[in-house]
């Protein structure tokens, strides 16, 4: 009997708590229980990992060696080191990147600051600090302090992080009002500032620097706020395998001292452009040239190119210096990259008459690939824009000359349409896309500037020997007085 009561209780007992149990899975969340490595296992078995990004100097675009940018290199080493290849989706705006992300995606990284309650995102940690700053147009005097931006038109990019410092500033500010632009890119607001349409602008650091020099009429302001965390974005609910990977990768980079050789490589070196002052150009021109004369002119017999011409392309390049390396890595006296070394049959890059042989060559052959519409001077000097800036985006530009009515066969035209570029309105438009459009203009006008100052000390010494004189004791900065501009 007391046998049948127990199991009539425990079977009682048994009903009572599956019932129990059954109630609170009812009243429970439901959660979807995803393998914490479940999104890595995916990225490792189709072999690659799509990256969305935006196509910006920051972030990825088609350089003069083919694919760079800053979060491009980090992604490029991700991707290795997880032993797969990368997929980039780079035709995005700042704010489509966490949807695309968060719905189909992989990973975005473009400069996306750090939101921790972002739905449906998880961020990984911080890679680099990016600090606001405060740029206005020259001429606009005063512009010290948060206080002098209240009577100001100013502008800033929507998602960027930028907005943040704006509305925090605000608080102590309610006057404050600015526009804020989710269509522009950094240069395209710079280039609102710089033509008046907009008084200031709130950018990241890093961002003027890069671009500086194309917009000389915009003034480095003051740091605005506390920096912002820059990170990339996984979408959550896939499992926590590939953040983690993400994570040990970039805590690697930063222990190790290779992401401030990174930062130094692509924001460090911000004066490749800058136009070398006559004295430093006549120094270099007295202790360097003769060194590397006999090359560049044996270089010319083979070429056709005036020596001259290939000496003041190796100072813009190198200041005639057969051990420099640049910030993207290409190197020797003339610059060349590896596949280029390669295509133009060159062993050592770094071996001076090697490296202007090579380079001499690979401008005759840029000019030789070029329409045969194009003659004179103008092809020329579209050459040397495509030896910085590759012949791609240098079609891209004849094709955006054309779009506003110009003639794509004439540099000035050329010129006019390579700065634009860097706009989205512009580059969305092109075969290539994004390119740092101004640096070509003001690499050729310095190669120009180099050629005709070593044309005039040439000129000069002919004259003195044929006075039977020494050109020794002439003064060559008074030489270069008469010298015309080519702005």
């Amino acid at each position: 009997m007391l046998t049948l009561i127990c199991r009539h209780f425990i079977a009682c007992s048994s009903h009572y708590f599956a019932l129990t149990a059954i109630a609170l899975l009812v009243m429970m969340p439901t959660f979807s229980f995803v393998p914490e490595g479940e999104h890595l296992e995916q990225v490792r078995q189709r072999d690659f990992i799509t990256l969305h990004t935006r196509n910006t100097p920051f972030t990825y675009y088609e350089g003069r060696n083919g694919p760079t940018g800053f979060e491009y290199e980090l992604m490029r080493r991700f991707a290795d080191s997880l032993g797969v290849s990368l997929n980039i989706e780079a035709q995005h705006h700042p704010e489509s990147i966490l949807s695309t992300v968060r719905e189909r995606g992989d990973l975005g990284a473009a400069a996306l600051p750090l939101l921790p309650d972002t739905p449906g995102i998880h961020y990984t940690r911080p890679i680099i600090n990016m600090q606001p700053l405060v740029v206005y147009r020259r001429g606009i005097n005063g512009i010290n302090a948060p206080s002098d931006l209240v009577e100001l038109s100013l502008g800033t990019l929507s998602g960027a992080g930028t907005g943040k410092a704006l509305r925090e500033l605000q608080r102590d500010y309610p006057e404050l009002s600015w526009r804020e632009s989710q269509e522009l890119e950094v240069a395209e607001l710079l280039a609102q500032v710089e033509n008046g349409s907009l008084d200031a602008a709130v950018i990241f650091d890093h961002q003027f620097r890069i671009n500086r020099l194309f917009f000389p009429n915009v003034e480095h302001g003051f740091a605005l706020g506390e920096p912002v965390s820059m990170a990339w974005a996984v979408p959550s609910g896939r499992g926590l395998g590939l953040l983690e990977a993400a994570n040990r990768f970039i805590e690697d980079l930063q222990q190790t001292g290779m992401l401030d050789q990174l930062m130094e490589r692509y924001f460090g070196h911000d004066d490749y452009l800058e136009y070398v002052g006559t004295r430093t150009f006549l120094a270099h021109l007295d202790a360097r040239l003769p060194r590397y004369t006999d090359d560049f002119k044996q270089a010319a017999q083979t070429t056709g190119f005036d020596w001259k011409l290939l000496a003041a392309l190796g100072y813009q390049e190198s200041h005639w210096d057969p051990d420099a390396v640049s910030p993207t890595g290409v190197r020797g006296l003339m610059m060349l990259t590896h596949p280029t070394a390669e295509e133009m049959d060159i062993d050592d890059r770094r071996d001076p008459a090697q490296s202007i042989d090579g380079g001499s060559r690979y401008l005759r052959s840029l000019k030789d690939r070029l329409p045969d519409d194009i003659t004179g001077d103008d092809r020329l000097y579209m050459a040397l824009a495509a030896y910085n800036v590759g012949l791609g985006h240098l079609y891209d530009a004849r094709d955006i000359a054309e779009m506003r009515d110009g003639n794509p066969n004439r540099w000035a035209d050329v010129r006019e349409a390579l700065p634009l570029l860097q706009q989205r309105e512009w580059h969305s438009k092109t075969r290539f896309g994004y390119a740092r459009g101004g640096e070509p203009v003001i690499y050729v006008r310095n190669i120009r500037r180099y050629y005709e100052m070593i044309e005039y000390v040439e000129r000069s010494r002919q004259q003195f020997f044929q006075l039977g004189q020494t050109p020794v004791n002439a003064d060559p900065l008074v030489m270069f007085e008469s010298i015309p501009s080519l702005d």
